[in-house]
Order: C-alpha cells, then structure tokens, then sequence
C-alpha cells in the first residue's frame, strides 16, 4: 500500500514526471523517451489502471485522497499530494480535476498482429490536432471500431489531451502505427480489408449507398482537419466516399465525420 506523502516544494525532483504539462512540444518529446503518459482525472487513472497500464508516481489534492482511497491502496508507486496552488507552479496550469497520474507506456503492437483479429479498423493520416484524436478514439471506442491504425505523423494518442478528450477511450481501443505511409496501406489490404477513403469530394460514392457495414473486412481512412487525404493516400484506396451533406455544407469536423462514418461502417455488428 502506498503513503500518501505531502510535498510543499514545486521544485521537488520527485514531481520531475509532471513538470511543464503545458509545454506541448516538450511533453512531445520527453514523454515517448522517458516512456510516460499522464492521466488526469480519477474516472481517466482508473480506465488507465483496469487497462493494464502500471503507475509510476500519483500527484492529488488533499480532497481527492478519500476517493482514490482503493487506488491509492493497490498502488505501487509513491503518491503525492499538494496543494492546488503548488501543484500549478508544478504542472503550469489549474489541475481542476485534482488528480494527475503518470503511467507507464506499454511497446505498441504491430499493425499486421492488429490486422490479423480485426473486422472493422480506422486508418488516419496527418491527424496532428490532440483533441481530434481523443475525439476519435472516443467514437472509434463507443461505436465498436477494432483498431486504429495512426501514420507517422499522426499525435500521441497518450498525450494528456487526447486522453482527456477521449475519456480514456484511448485505453480500449488498440492502436499501431503504419509505416511507412502510405506504403504501408498496402498491408491493410493484403490482410484482406477494403480501404474506404472520406473525401468530400463530389465524385466520391455515398457512404450508405458504398454499404460497408456489409463487407467482411472495411478499413475507414480520414485525413487532417482542413487539408483532407492527401493524394497519395487517395490513390491508395480502393474507394472514396462521402458523407452526404444538406444546407451547402461541404465537410464536418474530422472527429464529428468520423463518428457518422464509423457508425455506417459499423451499423448492425454486435456490440463488444
């Protein structure tokens, strides 16, 4: 059981894990290196800890103490606690949830092994904005999405923001890097999936009239807010499809298109 230890210096160098979390390029870089991710909020440290992620230290208020009291007793890790006003000269910012957890990363999973047991994936180029992602992966999680396949350049899924985002959906659904890209879209499908690229495009096929919740193996892929696919990974898919749209809209939001299309690619499977 780990003792709650009450730190009154924000220059602690037992607090290092939580320093500059505002700093996105920093935490960029220092968080796949140090192999860290931080959860924040309890209903977040707990989807983390159910998933099988190990916790390297906890920072909480004082307040937040009694109801993590089973989390803090199963820890193996040291827990610290401060006040809200320190903890913010620490993180850079208010901690309104109370609760910071750093957790261990975990080796990511190959694609081909993720291929392999999956029916339904989603596949996504140049997603570099954190709470897209967490939106995403919150979709892909509650519409029974089995894998998400993230290009080179795509954010952190672990980033503290997407897994605010997500609610820690970012836990439940798993996740490989394909690479290289788009070369890699040729492994999808190999492994026997049909690459379905969003488009807004007026010559793309209606996603209902495409009726891929009928076909055996469907791979979704949605590109960056704003810029779309690019052309090679258009050129790569076997399919381009469109979500309709009414009122002269042309496009939805990346995380918004991609829970319509997760629910059309997905309609009539049992839920998990």
């Amino acid at each position: 059981m780990a003792e709650p230890l009450v730190l009154d210096d924000p220059a602690d160098p037992r607090l290092h894990d939580y320093t500059g979390l505002t700093d996105v390029e920093l935490r960029r870089r220092r968080e796949p290196a140090e192999g860290l991710f931080i959860a924040e909020g309890e209903k977040v440290i707990r989807r983390a800890v159910a998933a099988g992620y190990g916790m390297r230290s906890m920072l909480l208020s004082a307040k937040w103490t009694e109801a993590m009291a089973d989390v803090i007793a199963a820890a193996d890790c040291p827990v610290y606690v401060m006040e809200p006003r320190l903890a913010e000269r620490v993180t850079g910012y208010h901690v309104h949830r109370g609760a910071l957890a750093s957790m261990r990363r975990e080796p990511l999973p190959q694609a081909a092994g993720l291929l392999a047991a999956a029916r339904r994936v989603a596949v996504l180029e140049g997603v570099n904005d954190h709470t897209n992602i967490g939106a995403i992966f919150r979709s892909a999680a509650a519409l029974g999405m089995d894998a998400v396949l993230l290009s080179p350049d795509c954010a952190d899924p672990l980033y503290r923001r997407s897994v605010k985002v997500s609610m820690g959906a970012v836990f439940s659904v798993p996740y490989a890097r394909l690479d290289p890209w788009p070369a890699g879209l040729e492994s999808v499908r190999e492994a026997g999936f049909r690459l379905l690229a969003l488009t807004p495009a007026e010559t793309a096929v209606d996603i209902d009239e495409a009726a891929p919740h009928l076909l055996e193996r469907a791979a979704l892929m949605l590109g960056a807010e704003g810029e779309g696919l690019s052309r090679r990974a258009l050129a790569a898919a076997d399919t381009p499809v469109r979500i309709p749209m009414a009122h002269d809209v042309d496009s939805l939001n990346v995380g918004a298109a991609a829970a319509v299309a997760f629910y059309a690619v997905t309609a009539g499977r049992p839920a998990h």
